[in-house]
């Protein structure tokens, strides 16, 4: 299964449109996960739409879409633990981590993906797996527009960076 990892898209308030190369991967996805900062009602819709299906999270920009603080998927025997990870740079991976811990399932292979610093991470941490998809728009302040692209199956998973 193939699942597109996104995070901090920011349309409209630091860019103006999901990059094209950004849309074909995902609509070449069986799964979105987005971990918060759409920034608008209308960059939510349309990653919904784009997307085959979608788990997101609110980041501290999306308070007005109703979205959780946290969201679980399993997926091709991996849990996914999604956050944003909203607060101050320091203490970013404690409370990245402690929302995997406290959302990981005995037995399942567990991933946390998180947000906010606009950061590619891709580190394990007492033996979960954190991952950072960056900003899939390039929004300030990254450097590049950046995303993951998951390929899970029977509790394996492998992670690919895309930039352009």
């Amino acid at each position: 299964m193939r699942v597109v990892l996104m995070s901090d898209t920011h349309v409209k308030s630091r860019a103006a449109a999901l990059p094209e190369w950004v849309k074909s991967t995902l609509r070449s996805a069986e799964h979105t996960i987005h971990a918060g900062d759409f920034d608008s009602r209308p960059a939510y819709e349309e990653v919904a739409d784009l997307a085959d299906e979608l788990t997101a999270v609110a980041g501290n920009m999306d308070r007005a879409l109703g979205l959780p603080e946290v969201a679980t998927v399993e997926l091709g025997g991996v849990r996914f633990v999604v956050t944003h990870g909203t607060g101050p740079d320091d203490g970013y991976r404690e409370r990245v981590l402690d929302v995997v811990e406290d959302n990981a399932s005995e037995g399942v292979p567990t991933l946390g993906v998180s947000g906010h610093t606009h950061r590619v991470v891709d580190e394990e941490v007492d033996g979960y797996r954190l991952l950072n998809p960056g900003s899939a728009t390039g929004a300030f302040p990254a450097q590049e527009a950046t995303l993951m692209v998951a390929e899970v199956d029977g509790g394996d998973c492998s992670v690919d960076l895309r930039r352009e």
